[in-house]
């Protein structure tokens, strides 16, 4: 390969680093909600948008970070965006207002997608294989203990100063990233691999990614899989202090057990990469997604009332059998346009991004009232991800998610 290869080691812990910042934005500001919401003086429903603006602005933006990093480098785009990034923690920390905070979230949100989508990007330059499944199962490890660490951190923080010391926090996480990628981080994507289409073509590339039937399925089972999870998570301010009626400083029982899920799922991912086959592989991890939603619902309607450690231990299972799956469905996307990786990743970011934003706007102020109906949310969006990672299965008859030839459009 052309593409120049850094530490496996440095860039696992520097591309765990960068996907942190998704997590880290959302989950560090739970705790001060309430803080929040009652110096703004507005409602809980009204603070949950901060989380709804966020994630749109996530989505519609990251179709932009693959293409860019296609057109001029993977190193430039991540480091523009951390720059940005800082800025817009810098104005969340100064807001007076709601509406002020909501601007700053989003512009925060328009930059926060770059280190996770470029970064699949970069493992892909630099590794094929049983390898990139190993160092994307490593990446997810590290990244994966963001969500477990971002609300106790928050807790912490709150502990000490008001809330907007979060957000100098994230400030200072940026910086130290920025730091970090631009003294480990070489350019993997060369200037003679690049392709760079013109508005018309970059408009017909996505096109023909995004009407590929193949693509729509591996897309959006990932997203609908997670999608489960992140029910929960979106729902964790009400979930964590109404129904476990915990404290501010007590988010690490629901983070803690579901993360160490994740965790131990992308370890057993990495170890098992080139002795199971990746179909088997993400099988077995959809498996376990739909025991946890038995699990979740059984304990539901037997329980009184939603109780930790108990009533978080199925989200650990799920979060076990995501890690299992989302590298598979992940590279297998990537591997279908090896020319147009960074486009293709921003295309499944979206896909899940676009769902998250649904699922925080919309389902969580909808289901989370009630715990059994969290549980039965969480359940109908494993069984659509199964459903259709089942549905590509069968219809390929695959042993491992094969990769299509590419197939550029043609010139304008």
């Amino acid at each position: 390969m052309t593409a120049a290869k850094p530490s496996y080691r440095r860039l696992a812990l520097l591309l765990g680093g960068l996907g942190m910042i998704g997590p880290f934005s959302i989950d560090t500001l739970f705790p001060a909600f309430p803080q929040i919401g009652a110096q703004f003086a507005v409602s809980p429903v009204a603070m949950q948008q901060s989380i709804s603006v966020y994630l749109l602005a996530y989505a519609l933006t990251s179709l932009a970070h693959g293409p860019l990093s296609d057109a001029v480098g993977r190193r430039r785009v991540i480091l523009a965006g951390l720059m940005m990034f800082a800025l817009a923690s810098v104005g969340c920390a100064l807001s007076t207002n709601l509406t002020m905070l909501l601007a700053f979230r989003a512009m925060q949100g328009m930059c926060a997608g770059v280190g996770q989508i470029v970064g699949r990007a970069v493992i892909r330059d630099v590794l094929d294989g049983d390898s990139a499944q190993r160092l994307m199962s490593n990446v997810s490890m590290i990244f994966g203990i963001a969500p477990a660490l971002a609300p106790i951190i928050g807790g912490w923080i709150l502990g000490v100063e008001r809330w907007p010391a979060i957000f100098w926090f994230l400030v200072l996480f940026a910086v130290v990233l920025l730091i970090a990628t631009w003294i480990v981080l070489p350019e993997t994507h060369p200037p003679e691999a690049r392709f760079r289409p013109q508005p018309k073509q970059l408009i017909r590339s996505h096109l023909y990614i995004v009407l590929n039937r193949r693509f729509q399925r591996f897309a959006a089972a990932g997203a609908f899989n997670f999608a489960a999870l992140f029910l929960y998570i979106s729902s964790a301010p009400v979930f964590v202090l109404q129904h476990l009626r915990l404290d501010q400083d007590q988010f690490g029982w629901f983070f803690v057990p579901t993360i160490s899920g994740m965790v131990l799922g992308s370890f057993v991912s990495g170890r098992t990469a080139g002795r199971v086959s990746g179909t088997r592989l993400a099988g077995t991890g959809f498996l376990f997604c739909g025991l946890a939603a038995v699990l979740n619902i059984s304990y539901n309607l037997l329980a009184p009332a939603p109780t930790a450690p108990w009533a978080v231990l199925p989200m650990a299972v799920n979060a076990f059998g995501i890690a299992l799956v989302f590298p598979i469905l992940t590279l297998a996307i990537l591997d279908m346009y090896p020319r147009q990786r960074g486009a293709a990743s921003s295309l499944q970011a979206f896909t899940s991004l676009m769902l998250q934003s649904m699922v925080a706007g919309v389902l969580s102020p909808l289901l989370s009232a009630a715990p059994l109906k969290l549980a039965l949310g969480a359940a109908a969006c494993t069984l659509i991800g199964g459903s259709l990672w089942w549905w590509e299965v069968r219809r390929t008859r695959m042993t491992v998610p094969p990769a299509e030839p590419e197939i550029l459009p043609p010139p304008i």
